[in-house]
């Protein structure tokens, strides 16, 4: 059973309206797709840090990582820093699904075109366990002190670890922040809402008042988001996908029905299009003042306050995410994003991992902030940010991760069926009855 997590533990500008839109369900690997991509980070965002990388002969260093608010800071900081001399880091823009995608084809070859992967903890059982990462421990112990990782908060490292391996550097933690226009709920006598229940009285509240005719905001992409908004459910409700111990699906459970049902229950404060929204869907929804409530990764929160991208942005407040019932977890994913070293690098492994260390020094960290919830302790504070007292409330109470090799192949085989259901074109019995189904048969290979 998933308890609430204790600390760090460880995914268009036009819019239509019409009918509920028909959902593609073609997928790669879904991941917390939900971080998403698009920035309006500008590669100004690097902090220039000392990187004092030594190489023997001219070496590039290429990096895949998807552009982001919350990422670009981390990886700018790596290029502008570290390209000197006879070492070049080099990163070409790319949105998340062209991360996913080369990810699974750098991974295929005998030698990659990539050296420096940006990874998450939802992906690195899967990852580890097929031997495509390096792990890092003796890199660690030889550089930890020189470049002060110690200070790294020990539940990211967790996240981005694996059979008691690290395979990945944590860089920042994301979770699910819900923004909302603070104008509109004084001027309506509201609250920000802490259950479902509530959540679905507001957004009634909101509908009614007719400045809103779709008042609330989710990303529930059915190709990607849809998966991780899914499991965010099911995990407030305290069940994971499995139970490990037993190795035994849970989607026969009360609550793998309650959690379909509640997020369905949701729909009719939504624009019908919205299972082909993203992430920055979403944000333009509350760019344009179409949505006066939106649920999200923390990485897309900083794009809100900025006057350039909106005309609200002074009228945004922030609070963290409703419980789907009356307690326990909320309504979030907890991703952990780091930097992975590829086993089939032609790089010097030591090379690889003094510019990953590079990227999260102290004031790289710190400059990553409001943009970025950095892996160094004590990098952001209540004061960081207008959301930053959000953010630190949801790290402490999203639902447990699942660290397992099937969880990744089940939200990709199940989501069809996610969509299928939300799309009212099977009910939540035939929903949940196909993914126990299609759980047992993934688990069979474990």
């Amino acid at each position: 059973m998933r308890t609430p997590a204790t600390g760090p533990r460880l995914s268009p500008p036009s819019l239509r309206r019409g009918p509920l839109a028909a959902a593609s369900t073609a997928l790669v690997l879904v991941g917390l797709t939900a971080c998403g991509a698009g920035s309006r980070t500008a590669t100004s965002s690097a902090a220039e840090v000392p990187c004092e990388v030594e190489v023997a002969e001219p070496t590039t260093v290429n990096v895949l990582a998807y552009n982001s608010s919350a990422i670009d800071p981390f990886t700018n900081t790596m290029v502008a820093s570290c390209t000197q001399g006879d070492l070049t880091v080099a990163h070409e823009p790319i949105d998340f699904d062209g991360q996913t995608q080369r990810t699974t084809a750098t991974l295929a070859g005998e030698v990659g075109t990539y050296d420096v992967l940006e990874t998450y903890g939802y992906i690195i059982p899967q990852l580890a366990t097929e031997g495509s990462l390096l792990p890092l421990d003796d890199l660690v112990e030889t550089y930890g002190e020189e470049y002060d990782l110690g200070a790294l908060n020990e539940g990211m490292l967790e996240a981005m670890s694996y059979d008691g391996q690290l395979y990945a550097v944590p860089m920042q933690a994301q979770m699910f922040v819900m923004a909302y226009r603070q104008d509109a709920f004084e001027e309506l006598g509201l609250e920000p809402p802490t259950t479902f229940a509530e959540l679905r009285e507001v957004s009634a509240a909101l509908q009614e008042s007719g400045q809103f005719e779709y008042p609330l905001a989710l990303p529930l992409l059915a190709s990607g988001d849809l998966a991780t908004a899914y499991d965010a459910a099911l995990g407030s409700l305290g069940v994971d996908y499995v139970d490990p111990e037993t190795m035994t699906p849970n989607f026969d459970t009360p609550e793998a029905a309650q959690a379909l049902e509640e997020l369905k229950s949701l729909v009719p404060f939504m624009d019908p299009q919205v299972t082909t929204f993203d992430q920055p869907s979403v944000q333009q929804q509350m760019y344009n003042g179409d949505a006066a409530m939106a649920i999200m990764f923390s990485g897309r929160m900083n794009d809100l306050t900025l006057e350039s991208n909106t005309q609200y942005a002074a009228d945004f407040g922030f609070a963290p995410p409703p419980t789907v019932g009356e307690d326990g977890a909320q309504y979030s994913a907890l991703s952990v994003d780091g930097w992975s070293i590829p086993t089939n690098s032609a790089v010097d492994p030591e090379v690889l991992f003094e510019v990953i260390a590079t990227s999260v020094s102290q004031e790289a960290s710190e400059e990553a902030v409001p943009a970025a919830f950095p892996a160094r302790d004590g990098a952001v504070s209540e004061d960081s940010s207008p959301y930053a007292a959000a953010a630190i409330d949801a790290i402490d109470n999203a639902p447990a991760a699942e660290p397992f090799p099937w969880t990744a192949p089940i939200a990709n085989e199940t989501l069809p069926v996610v969509a299928q259901a939300m799309l009212d074109q099977i009910t939540v019995e035939e929903a949940t009855a196909r993914m126990q189904e299609i759980a047992t048969g993934v688990l069979a290979d474990y």
